[in-house]
């Protein structure tokens, strides 16, 4: 009888080790589901983050049609390179890099202080003997005022051979416009 019951209590010690055993098993797989899962789904966000960084390097997106998106803001740090304070604002920009010739427009809102910063930046200097200011090359948008840009001083840079960056500041309404382009 002693030795009966013994058989039967290891039975049951059994079973309930066999199933404590089948349930851990379970919240195992379970937890390894759910990690293989947030993995997944983070690895998928991850390429796609980085697709979007490599195909804004390739092919950088410009809003033309709207200011201050966040592809002109962007498109201004790679091209301006100078911080945007909170001077900086109602951000415009338009490229035309097909072909063999490559031309930025971009127009915003600032003040004189950043207005130095940029001619710092870019080593521009007062252009007292280059007249022509690039119009033919310009495109026509309703930002863009060629009228205006016609009556301002223009600062200019270039390296000698045929990439040139344009600057003209209008102190009167605080807008800057910055012309980068190549032949």
């Amino acid at each position: 009888m002693k030795r009966n019951m013994m058989k039967q209590t290891i039975k049951i010690l059994l079973l309930i080790i066999l199933i404590i055993g089948t349930s851990s098993c379970d919240r195992v797989k379970r937890k390894t589901e759910q990690v293989t899962g947030e993995i997944k789904k983070e690895t998928t966000n991850q390429i796609k983050n980085q697709s979007k960084k490599i195909g804004n390097k390739i092919f950088p997106k410009f809003d033309s049609d709207k200011a201050d998106t966040e592809n002109n803001k962007q498109r201004f740090k790679d091209f301006i390179k100078v911080e945007i304070t909170p001077d900086v604002k109602n951000i415009y920009c338009f490229d035309d890099a097909i072909g063999i010739d490559a031309d930025y427009m971009f127009l915003f809102d600032c003040d004189s202080l950043t207005s130095k910063k940029i001619i710092e930046m870019h080593n521009l200097v007062l252009d007292t003997v280059n007249f022509d200011n690039g119009f033919g090359m310009q495109h026509d948008f309703e930002w863009w005022d060629k009228d205006r840009i016609a009556e301002l001083q223009k600062y200019s840079w270039t390296d000698g051979k045929q990439y040139h960056k344009y600057y003209w500041y209008d102190k009167e309404k605080g807008k800057a416009y910055f012309f980068d382009f190549d032949m």
